[in-house]
């Protein structure tokens, strides 16, 4: 799960505060609120034989992030996507990128926490990198951190934003524990999401999936269920535990960075028999045709 440099990306050129420039060269100014406070929200993309994958619901939830969090400088989409064509034609890209997405809140007059520093407008920062699904195939190994998301009424996970310390620990103790991601519970101890993905469970031919109270409400996890409800496959979403997941037939996790992949070990407990279930190889598979046949035409 160690992720490795890709020899293509030596040369890449990003998109900062309106320019392009060589990634060596990059940089954002210490008086900048990603900076500060990590202030500042993203996304993200994946690039499909030209096309990104649900663009729009993106640039929408980026929109709707910075609203929440009060930033009175918020680029218009028809700009974000602009910039986003001419960053993936300075780099020649097509297929088998993955693009992070930033808005900062932009650069202060002086260092500071108050958002009344920021007279600047805001900051975008968009780094795409050739990089194929990151998730190994034959499943993944699980363990459940001590580490609590977040309930709406201490920040709400609809804010998709740049703070990710608490993921960052939960991946602390995965990597500790020689596991590949961690399950993260909410505060009454029921599962939210893993560190960086969604996560679904599979009992009876039913697919059980978390409410979006202590997790984002995840773009490739609302496709999941989309899929489920065209294609004749029972989906639940509400509350689940670690028990549930113990004696699930199936489980898997979703996201951007890594589509669809099967966890075939949670907390020592063997997931299932071990291997990708028929639910989980057929929900891939139809995710996978999803982004072949739908998408934002962004690269001719």
């Amino acid at each position: 799960m160690l992720q490795t440099f890709d020899e293509r990306n030596r040369d890449l050129k990003v998109w900062v505060g309106g320019s392009l420039v060589h990634r060596d060269k990059a940089g954002v100014s210490p008086f900048d609120s990603v900076v500060q406070g990590g202030d500042a929200v993203w996304e993200g993309l994946r690039l499909y034989d030209g096309k990104i994958f649900k663009l729009i619901e993106h640039l929408e939830r980026l929109e709707g992030s910075a609203k929440a969090l009060a930033f009175a400088d918020i680029p218009e989409m028809e700009t974000i996507i602009d910039a986003l064509r001419q960053t993936l034609k300075a780099n020649a890209m097509r297929d088998g990128v993955h693009i992070r997405l930033t808005l900062t809140r932009g650069v202060k007059v002086t260092s500071g926490m108050d958002p009344r520093l920021n007279q600047f407008g805001s900051t975008l920062i968009i780094l795409p990198e050739f990089k194929p699904p990151v998730y190994k195939t034959d499943g993944l190994t699980f363990i459940t951190s001590s580490i609590r998301r977040f309930p709406p009424d201490c920040l709400d996970p609809k804010i998709h934003h740049n703070n990710l310390i608490q993921s960052i620990m939960a991946k602390i103790e995965a990597n500790a524990a020689g596991a590949d991601q961690a399950l993260m519970l909410d505060r009454e101890g029921f599962i939210a999401e893993a560190h960086g993905t969604h996560v679904f469970l599979v009992k009876g031919g039913c697919v059980f999936t978390s409410a979006a109270d202590a997790c984002p409400e995840g773009i490739t996890r609302d496709t999941v269920l989309e899929l489920c409800e065209r294609n004749g496959i029972p989906a639940h979403v509400g509350r689940i535990s670690t028990t549930d997941a113990y004696r699930a037939d199936e489980m898997f996790c979703s996201g951007t960075m890594g589509e669809l992949a099967a966890i075939t070990a949670l907390d020592g407990r063997v997931i299932g028999d071990g291997r990708p279930g028929p639910v989980t190889r057929q929900l891939s598979e139809l995710y996978r045709e999803e982004t072949q046949l739908s998408g934002y035409r962004i690269v001719d």
